[in-house]
C-alpha cells in the first residue's frame, strides 16, 4: 500500500526527521504537535491554555490538509508535563470536539521538546 505525506504551511514544519502526517489508505497518522506558531516556528507566548489551543489548531490544520477534520480523529494521545492541567485540557477539548469523542490517552511526562508543556498526536480515518 502506498504512503502519502501530508504537508501544510498552516501547521509548524517538522523540527526533526519526520513528516507532519502520513496517510496510508484511509488512515492518517499525525505526528506529535507542540504549541509552535506555524508562521514563526516559535512556541506560543502565554499560559497553558494558549499552548493547548495552539496544539489543537495545529492538529486541525493537518487534519484538513489530509482531507479530514478533527471529527475524523479516532485516537488522540496527549502528553502533559503537569497533569494538574488535565481538567483544563478536557474543557478545551470539549470546544474542539463533539460526541462521539475519540479514544484518548493522557500521559504525564517529565519534559517535551522546546520546553513545551503539552504535545498531542492523533490517528484519523477518512472516508474510503
Amino acid at each position: 500500500m502506498s504512503r502519502q505525506v501530508i504537508l501544510t504551511e498552516d501547521a509548524p514544519a517538522a523540527i526533526g526527521t519526520y513528516s507532519q502526517a502520513v496517510r496510508v489508505g484511509t488512515t492518517v497518522y499525525v505526528s506529535g504537535q507542540i504549541p509552535l506558531d506555524p508562521r514563526t516556528g516559535e512556541l506560543v507566548c502565554g499560559d497553558i491554555e494558549a499552548e493547548i489551543r495552539r496544539v489543537f489548531d495545529n492538529l486541525e490544520a493537518i487534519c484538513e490538509a489530509a482531507g479530514g477534520s478533527l471529527g475524523k480523529i479516532v485516537k488522540l494521545n496527549v502528553f502533559l508535563t503537569d497533569l494538574a492541567h488535565f481538567p483544563l485540557l478536557n474543557r478545551i477539548m470539549g470546544e474542539y470536539f463533539e460526541p462521539p469523542y475519540p479514544a484518548r490517552a493522557a500521559i504525564g511526562v517529565a519534559a517535551l521538546p522546546r520546553g513545551a508543556r503539552v504535545e498531542m498526536d492523533a490517528v484519523l480515518v477518512l472516508e474510503a
